[in-house]
């Protein structure tokens, strides 16, 4: 009896040495973690409206003067500056006609000279005759029309003066006139249609090409009455692209317009889409979600968290070193993670990394970086 106790106890001591040998290695075995923590998040209840990207400047760029087109310097898809050049009209008669401006100007500036040297003239006889009227020498009529050569040599210059006014008027309109000729881009954008051809004769206001800003870009979304008082200037909200992507915006203005029929107002949105990963268009279509709720506090978990079964979702929660099972119920979503109806406690440890092998009370190591 005693050497089967002795056996027993000799057995019992091996296995807890051989327990404590492969302690070390069961917890090197153990799966690397990753975990987040259940927090509290701000919910705000949105509908998604279809919406649409608009350009704040587009439109024809049209021709000036009239003329015929010498030279396209752009084409169909081509990004242009503020200020570049778009297409030249022919100049030469524009050029004729800033000199011949030129000419008629000078012309005007050497006659003012000329009547103003009469007027000096006419003044000095004048003084002559005003420093002898006390002389027998003195003729009165003489005088008289001595003073009135002043007078008319006086308007002569005023007229004069009018004249190279009226010819300098006409040098600025040739100078704008053969500015005109050159046809620039108004504001920077994409070139998205050539309306005419070199060697076609435009008349003034034809639309010789078309560009849109597509660098300055806000939405336009048609949104419904009841949603309506939710969205005041600045209001912030969430817009995503067909690309999958999210971005901020926020109300710039709404349009005190309703349609009957649909009972909707247009709303402009200003955004950033710094993180876009398609280029963007105008008309593109949008979804931008609007507030229709009051704003509360959730407590959410991270998706990445969730596994979920046909029995239902469920978390492993890391309690210490050790992977707990956890069936939980979920509501709407919050950015990247979902709301907790039931199941899970505010500052929890789930298991966000490495959950999709992991069995109920299973060893864990967490990732110290979480």
């Amino acid at each position: 009896m005693k050497s089967r106790t002795r056996l027993l106890t000799g057995l019992i001591i091996t296995a807890c040495a051989l327990f404590a040998l492969l302690s070390p290695a069961i917890a090197q075995d153990a799966p690397l973690v990753r975990v987040d923590l259940v927090r509290v998040e701000p919910l705000s209840q949105t509908a998604a409206v279809i919406g649409r990207l608009v350009a704040r400047q587009a439109g024809d760029v049209s021709a000036r003067i009239n003329g015929p087109v010498e030279r396209f310097d752009v084409e169909i898809g081509d990004r242009v500056e503020a200020g570049q050049v778009l297409a030249a009209l022919n100049n030469s008669y524009l050029v004729a006609q800033r000199d011949l401006a030129k000419g008629e100007l000078a012309g005007a500036q050497a006659n003012l000279k000329t009547r103003k040297a009469r007027l000096t003239l006419a003044k000095q006889t004048l003084a002559r005759l005003e420093r002898l009227k006390k002389s027998a020498a003195f003729n009165q009529s003489r005088f008289e029309d001595a003073r009135q050569e002043v007078v008319i040599a006086q308007a002569e210059v005023a007229q004069a003066e009018a004249a190279i006014l009226s010819r300098s008027a006409d040098k600025r309109a040739a100078d704008i006139n053969l500015g005109y000729a050159t046809i620039t881009a108004p504001y920077s954008g994409v070139i998205t249609r050539r309306m005419t051809e070199a060697g076609a004769y435009v008349q003034t206001g034809q639309a010789v090409v078309q560009m849109v800003a597509d660098r300055s870009l806000e939405i336009e979304a048609d949104v419904p009455f009841r949603f309506v008082s939710g969205l005041t200037p600045g209001t912030k909200v969430r817009v995503a692209l067909d690309d999958s992507t999210t971005h901020e915006a926020w109300v710039r203005a709404m349009v005190p317009n309703e349609n009957p029929l649909t009972r909707t107002r247009a709303v402009r949105f200003n955004a950033r889409f710094d993180h876009s990963e398609s280029p963007l268009a105008n008309e593109q279509s949008v979804t931008v979600y609007v507030p229709i709720g009051a704003r509360r506090d959730v407590l959410t978990v991270h998706k990445d968290a969730v596994i979920k079964r046909p029995e239902g979702a469920i978390v492993y929660v890391a309690d210490g070193e050790t992977a707990k099972l956890q069936p939980v119920d979920l509501g709407v979503a919050v950015g990247n993670r979902l709301v907790v109806e039931r199941g899970l406690k505010e500052g929890q440890k789930v298991v966000v990394r490495g959950n999709e092998r992991l069995r109920p009370g299973q060893s864990i190591r967490v990732d110290g970086a979480s």
